[in-house]
């Protein structure tokens, strides 16, 4: 199932892609589909190559008009091509396997209506699950589908939807149709798409800026179209499409833009030129938090994005996947706090995208922006904060070191020479080198080719007089990633005025070195907090002086402004990760200041990492006090907030997660049957499902009150919220069926086995995971064997003993680790990140252990 970048390179010297002409039969049940592709390509004559098919059955293939036996050139993975001429026209006809993993063509049946829907997922390499392709991103090429389907159905491509013709009776007698779709423009494969089932849809049209009128779809399943808010999804497509067109000086470029919600989907979204799949999830169907509004919008900004940087101009080997992403996540932050109603954007980025990022870069396996990328199986753990989040985090930087402006001309002329190419890192980073006069080589060296993370530190001498004597920066690193790096950064002055922080000075200058003067601040009076990294241009930690910190500690909720504050939230999370701030004391600061918070995203990411401290980081002795404490406050920030706030919503649905004494639990039960009422708060199906989580894992409910609560709400979220209470059931014979399930059988799609999962760890009582430590370790070989990446990494990570948090977990992971094969390199990447975890809550907790002034 590999391919490595020699192959890769190897086959592009000799090919050359014309043309694919697919014709697709998707009524022969539900295991199987016809696939038969004709590709036309040029090759040096007399050489010999391959195609890649994922296949169950290859029934014929003919290579320029003769036939070669597919019991000796196909493999079920690859085609052999002996003998090529200088043009060539290959068919292959085969019987191609539905998944449900989430990856190529993923089939699902709704539990509602039994209705039978399809979408693609090709990225990386799962375009050859579907047809017969050359599987590498710089092999572009048309690509023309026919599609026979039933004919009730709707069928979508990246190429606008056709008539369908009849095409008579199928074997159950139903209708079949035939759509015929014109051929693309030049792409990759892995941006080819195929949707199809009974899907419904809203549509709409906006004007580009070379007048062509687009044509827009927003579709969903049939029983999901009450909760479609389209109208939505079509304002901020349009927002989207004036500010990139104007920020890239060039059009939309392709002829329409369909945006589809699939089901059990494993991304949040997927760029397939004009026909964008996107996380079901999304589709709101109760009360979710401005976060995940937020989130929604960054998503569909971001696909947009990727249809002039990634599909338009695709990079050349998946090498370069990081600028793809982190570019679009750059420039949908952009796009909404420029051109949206989500002006406070970069604030998320602080707390969501920089957050992922320090934390993947601080672990053992951190690797560089720019990573060597040998083959397919490294790509797919390449999928990382170290592609999206500090890329995007490091191209924010790069804006600022070449200057607003520089970049989007620079952008500009990008687009303008290399559309529907393939491209490397250089090619762009030469048009920003023109335009901004800065030559980048250095930059790049130091930011993308070497890892990890720089703290940055201030350092000050003060007068008796409360003014400044001398400021400087100070830089330092890990010794791991040693690199002193530029950084083009603001300093914050902050005042207390009338009871807020507000800022009274900004500098922006550019660091370099360990340590950076700073001569524009002497004379200037000491402010209360003094805030590096002012404005989040830079990529760094960042660490407080003794006045600014207990300023900040003080009055944390007292900023003006959100990013500034968030700014400081990222600090202290930082300190009490590296066990500099005992985990007692950072719990204390989230629960004193997190309500006044007003980003829905800062408060979730708060809520989130009080969960992990509280579960890792507290020291043992002190760990189930400190919980029950703070999951009691949680009730009582719930109850003060006002009536129907999202943080209200925030703070119950934490509370149903960490409930964990008798008295919370009881109020986990009356605000399901309702009688605990809070102010405000509605209590709809999807918070219903919380809260029968909450109570199963609390021992206070069943399998039938499961069933029961299934019977109200039998649709897919209905049964991924069922598989994850029957996994949380904490008795040892429903930890078993489960573990049975999700390991033993194996036969559960990506959703539910997702479900099953975090259901399985969601645990009290940690002794009901002791018995299966050692079984976790002795399955796992033979998941990665056997599993597609997507579902074998749900289990590697989502099953991982890191709840048992002890010396004797990281023992039996480095005995473990020590007995891999060389060739094991993705399984012994997730099991070094699995391990970093434990080593990482060890050290906290002895932190907090030591700490004794610690409030418990």
């Amino acid at each position: 199932m590999n391919l490595t970048r020699a192959e890769a390179r190897e086959r592009a010297e000799l090919i050359t892609v014309e043309s694919y002409d697919v014709s697709l039969d998707l009524t022969r049940g539900g295991e199987v589909f016809g696939s038969t592709t004709t590709v036309k390509f040029a090759a040096a004559p007399g050489a010999a190559s391959f195609i890649d098919a994922v296949t169950r059955t290859v029934h014929s293939v003919t290579l320029n008009g003769r036939s070669l036996d597919p019991a000796t050139v196909a493999d079920g993975v690859r085609i052999q091509l002996p003998d090529l001429a200088e043009h060539n026209e290959l068919t292959v006809v085969a019987e191609m396997p539905y998944m449900n993993t989430g990856e190529g063509l993923h089939r699902f049946v709704d539990p509602v209506d039994n209705e039978v829907y399809l979408y693609t997922q090709f990225e990386v390499p799962d375009s050859r699950r579907m047809f017969t392709v050359f599987e590498q991103p710089d092999l572009k090429a048309t690509f023309a589908f026919t599609v026979t389907a039933p004919s009730h159905w709707d069928v979508i491509s990246n190429s606008p939807t056709p008539d369908p013709v009849e095409a008579g009776a199928a074997e159950d007698g139903s209708g079949r149709s035939v759509w015929t779709f014109a051929p693309t423009p030049r792409l990759s494969s892995y941006v080819t798409a195929l949707i199809a089932g009974p899907y419904q849809s809203v549509r709409s049209e906006v004007t580009s800026s070379d007048g062509r009128v687009i044509p827009l779809g927003v579709f969903a399943r049939k029983s999901l179209m009450q909760y479609l808010d389209a109208d939505n999804i079509f304002e901020l497509t349009r927002q989207g499409f004036g500010f990139f067109e104007a920020q890239f000086g060039c059009p939309y470029p392709f002829e329409k833009y369909d945006q589809l919600f699939v089901p059990e989907f494993n991304a949040g979204a997927m760029e397939n030129a004009g026909a964008v799949t996107i996380l079901e999830g999304y589709v709101f169907r109760s009360k979710v938090t401005g976060a995940q509004i937020e989130r929604r919008a960054i998503t569909v900004l971001h696909e947009l994005a990727h249809m002039w940087f990634g599909d338009l101009v695709t990079m050349r080997w998946w090498n370069d996947l990081w600028l793809n992403e982190s570019f679009a996540e750059y420039m949908s932050h952009l796009a909404a706090v420029e051109a949206t109603s989500f002006t406070s954007a970069w604030t998320t980025f602080a707390s969501v995208e920089k957050s992922w990022a320090y934390r993947q870069d601080q672990l053992p396996t951190t690797h560089p922006i720019f990573a060597e990328i040998k083959d397919l199986q490294d790509v797919e753990v390449n999928f990382d904060g170290i592609t999206y989040a500090k890329g995007a985090s490091v191209l924010r930087q790069l804006v600022a070191w070449v200057g607003p402006e520089q970049f989007m001309a620079g952008v500009r002329e990008y687009f303008a020479k290399h559309s529907w190419h393939n491209t490397e890192l250089r090619d762009l980073l030469v048009e920003l080198e023109k335009a901004s006069g800065r030559d980048l080589d250095d930059w790049g060296r130091q930011w993308l080719e070497t890892a990890g993370v720089n703290t940055l530190a201030p350092e000050l001498d003060v007068d008796a007089d409360g003014k400044l004597r001398s400021f400087a920066i100070l830089q330092s690193a890990v010794p791991e990633w040693p690199t002193i790096r530029p950084h083009r950064l603001a300093v914050g002055f902050y005042n207390l005025d009338g009871g807020r922080l507000t800022r009274v000075h900004r500098e922006e200058l550019d660091v370099d070195g360990e340590r950076t003067e700073v001569p524009a601040l002497t004379g200037l009076d000491q402010p209360d907090l003094i805030l590096i990294n002012d404005d989040d241009l830079a990529y760094a930690k960042v660490r407080l002086d003794p006045k600014s910190l207990a300023t900040a500690t003080a009055h944390l909720k007292d900023f003006a402004d959100s990013l500034p504050r968030t700014l400081v939230w990222n600090s202290a999370w930082d300190a009490a990760r590296d066990g500099e701030t005992p985990a007692r004391k950072y719990v204390e600061l989230i629960l004193s200041n997190v309500a006044a918070e007003t980003d829905s995203s800062v408060i979730l990411v708060q809520l989130r990492q009080l969960a992990t401290t509280l579960n890792f980081y507290v020291a043992e002795e002190h760990r189930e006090a400190t919980a029950v404490s703070a999951v009691d406050r949680l009730w009582d920030l719930a109850s003060k907030v006002p009536g129907g706030s999202d943080a209200q919503l925030q703070f119950v649905k934490s509370f149903a997660l960490l409930a964990r004494s008798a008295s919370q639990l009881d109020r986990v039960a009356g605000l399901l049957d309702g009688s605990a009422v809070l102010d405000g708060l509605t209590v709809d199906q999807d918070l219903r499902w919380e809260l029968v989580a909450s109570l199963v894992a609390g021992g206070r409910m069943g399998q039938d009150g499961i069933d029961t609560e299934l019977q109200r709400d039998n649709t897919s979220s209905g049964q991924n919220a069922a598989a994850l209470a029957k996994a949380a059931i904490p008795t040892p014979e429903a930890k078993a069926a489960a573990w049975e399930s999700i390991v033993v059988k194996g036969e559960l799609s990506n959703a539910l086995q997702g479900s099953a999962v975090t259901g399985f760890m969601r645990v009290l009582d940690r002794s009901l995971l002791e018995p299966y430590s050692e079984k976790y370790f002795a399955a796992v070989p033979g998941i990665v064997a056997t599993r597609t990446h997507a579902l074998a990494q749900q289990i590697v990570v989502g099953l991982y003993p890191a709840l048992l948090t002890s010396q004797a977990t990281i023992d039996r992971t480095d005995g473990f680790l020590a007995s891999l094969p060389p060739e094991s390199a993705a399984l012994r990447r997730m099991m070094l990140e699995n391990r970093d975890g434990v080593a990482r809550a060890l050290r906290a907790r002895a932190a907090d252990a030591a700490a004794e002034g610690s409030p418990e």
